[in-house]
């Protein structure tokens, strides 16, 4: 299970990258409605399609605005009761009565699932895989090329329309920005394609498409990916919420670890750029109860 990961851009540096990526074509139109209307599933066969609309055919519900969070990808425990947003791992059950957001890491490998992976679909240099220096137990997922994001689309989609069964009611996808890590062997094109794949997907499951960070590209994964609202770490230690509600406006939940507050949990909450949602963590996700568990709002 992943725990937690900041932005791994630099706040100063803004780099613009052409929004010249593959995005997935649906071949029909995608089923169930919030509204209830009957329609045919979508096809999710190529990652690496094109499509000239990323909006969802389907009405998909987004986070309550300005609803407080908890963020529990470090284990599952009862929200506090003011609590209406609750993030929570792919295996964990959904938070009832909340707004639950189910947590896929989609580029990639999770700790104690490489197994689950064709050696293949992994990036390597001089021949072993490449892991992420600061999640040394992941492994990044190779998106070059259209036959193996058609792959690893294959293994995720379960998991995505896992979340919709379980009952959750939107998909977060972690390490949108592997490609930055990557030592030039991936590049944005193939993880927005991949991206795009994973949006349609979520959204013929009926489930709203969260981006996780990768303030830079926040337009690009709007419009071109589908995304329909952003889940961020610490946009306020490193001077990212405007960028990101720029873009999506209050369908924003942002979570601060408390080992890196830039100043007093207070003046953070009478910042107008900080986020609506928003919570006060611990970095290690613990769940109430730990002597170490932090899980504050404003």
């Amino acid at each position: 299970m992943r725990r937690t990961r900041r932005s791994t851009f630099a706040p100063p540096a803004r780099t613009a990258f052409a929004a010249g990526a593959l995005l997935l074509a649906l071949t029909a139109l995608v089923g169930c409605s919030s509204a209830g209307t009957d329609a045919a599933p979508a096809s999710t066969k190529d990652a690496g399609e094109v499509s000239a609309d990323a909006s969802p055919a389907v009405e998909v519900v987004r986070p309550p605005a300005g609803a407080q969070p908890d963020y529990q990808l470090g284990g599952a425990y009862e929200p506090a009761a003011g609590v209406g947003i609750v993030g929570r791992d792919r295996e964990a059950e959904p938070a009832e009565g909340r707004y639950s957001i189910c947590y896929v890491n989609g580029f990639q490998t999770q700790p104690n699932e490489r197994q689950l992976w064709d050696p293949e679909l992994l990036v390597t240099v001089d021949g072993e895989p490449l892991v992420d220096p600061d999640w040394p137990d992941e492994i990044l997922l190779d998106t070059s090329t259209a036959e193996k994001r058609d792959r690893i689309l294959a293994l995720v989609e379960p998991w995505i329309r896992g979340c919709a069964a379980a009952g959750f009611d939107a998909v977060e996808f972690d390490n949108l920005d592997s490609f930055t890590r990557s030592e030039g062997l991936l590049d944005i094109d193939g993880n927005l394609a991949l991206a795009s794949a994973f949006v349609a997907v979520a959204h013929d499951a009926g489930l709203a498409a969260g981006q996780k960070n990768a303030a830079e590209h926040a337009p690009l994964l709007r419009d071109e990916a589908g995304f329909d609202f952003a889940v961020v770490e610490e946009c306020a230690a490193y001077s990212e919420c405007g960028d990101y509600t720029a873009v999506y406006g209050d369908a924003l939940i942002d979570i601060e670890y408390t080992d890196n507050l830039p100043r007093a949990w207070s003046e953070i909450c009478d910042d107008p750029e900080t986020p609506r949602s928003v919570v006060l963590r611990d970095r290690a996700l613990t769940v109430a109860g730990d002597p170490e568990h932090v899980a504050a709002h404003c």
